[in-house]
């Protein structure tokens, strides 16, 4: 039997009123109860990135791209904003580089009309680049659809696209864990 997948949900938004904790304490309660996953966020407002590229991280920097590294597959959890997704959410994919080779990646989007799909669009070839493979299915919120007390108002579709997420994560993330030992084992061997 495999051992559940360890998914990192990376809240990709760093503005002051940002929505991004609302959809990711939601997507939390939807994915509670698997037994085949564990998920962990990782949140780039804690994680005291700096706001260009450099060699040393703070403490909370470092914890934030181990947290990244021990995951065997990632969602990523991004607003649009002007038809792409955040320049915080960019400078944490190439501070992080390394931790997303060979990993499947998903994605939660939200914002206007295209509930956040462009900025999707645009991330593909960013982890494509960095050797990951993204999955298909996303779930996105057109509009900010969610209610009062932080839940989609279509509820039952919104589950059901996280699980057909989910599943489709599941189905890469095993067999590229598989793989990556494959390759260590092999690696050690010669």
């Amino acid at each position: 039997m495999n051992t559940p997948l360890r998914i990192a949900l990376v809240v990709g938004s760093t503005r002051e009123g940002r929505f991004g904790p609302t959809v990711a304490r939601w997507f939390e309660t939807a994915a509670a109860g698997r037994t085949d996953i564990e998920l962990t966020v990782a949140d780039l407002a804690d994680a005291d990135l700096p706001a260009h590229w450099t060699p040393s991280l703070t403490p909370r920097g470092h914890a934030f791209v181990e947290q990244l590294a021990r995951a065997d597959a990632y969602v990523i959890l991004t607003p649009e904003y002007n038809h792409s997704f955040p320049a915080s959410l960019k400078q944490a994919i190439d501070t992080a580089g390394h931790v997303w080779r060979r990993k499947p990646v998903g994605f939660v989007s939200y914002g206007g009309l295209s509930g956040g799909l462009r900025a999707v669009e645009q991330l593909r070839p960013v982890f494509a680049e960095l050797h990951a493979t993204t999955v298909r299915e996303t779930v996105s919120f057109h509009q900010f659809p969610f209610d009062e007390t932080g839940a989609p108002r279509d509820a039952d579709g919104a589950r059901t696209a996280v699980t057909v997420l989910l599943d489709d994560l599941l189905w890469w993330g095993h067999a590229l864990r598989t793989a990556r030992r494959q390759d260590e084992a092999q690696n050690a061997a010669a």
